[in-house]
């Protein structure tokens, strides 16, 4: 059995139905289709979904960036602008605003798609802070399936 590109890179952007399509060290791209799974109770997108997926991307493009070594997120912010609901989709891109080797800094943003499947309205906003340049555990094999579908 085959995975697909973002099972093997975020198992948990994989369980909601994302779908990474840019990987590289200054962009990080994909989309959601919205179900049941990723919203709340009145059937709209679940704000720690957005968080999810922007930590997901943000994660995968400081990675790529610091040359493949350990990162960590040490704070995330997140403004939501507007609602997608179900049936919705959204496009997410995460790029770089600062890529040091100890600290790096990533805007993500998510978009609903508008009828001509580009970005309309902006649905969310957010950056996130990752510390960068941390030794890599030796089981570590998450460098080797990045390595495979990044855009160097």
């Amino acid at each position: 059995m085959v995975k697909n590109k973002t099972a093997e890179l975020d198992n948990p952007l994989h369980a909601i139905g994302f779908k990474i399509d840019v990987v590289s060290p200054v962009l990080v791209s994909g989309r959601l289709k919205i179900t049941q799974v990723c919203c709340q109770p009145f059937g709209v997108l679940h704000g720690g979904i957005s968080a999810l997926i922007s930590e997901g991307l943000a994660s995968i493009g400081a990675h790529i960036a610091g040359g493949f070594r350990r990162i960590a997120g040490i704070q995330l912010t997140i403004n939501h602008m507007k609602t997608a609901k179900i049936g919705d989709t959204i496009i997410a891109e995460a790029t770089p605003v600062k890529s040091g080797r100890t600290i790096q800094v990533w805007h993500v943003r998510l978009w609903k798609v508008d009828d001509k499947d580009e970005k309309g309205q902006m649905v969310a906003s957010s950056t996130l802070t990752l510390l960068c340049n941390l030794s890599q555990p030796d089981q570590a094999a998450a460098s080797i399936t990045l390595k495979k579908y990044a855009k160097l």
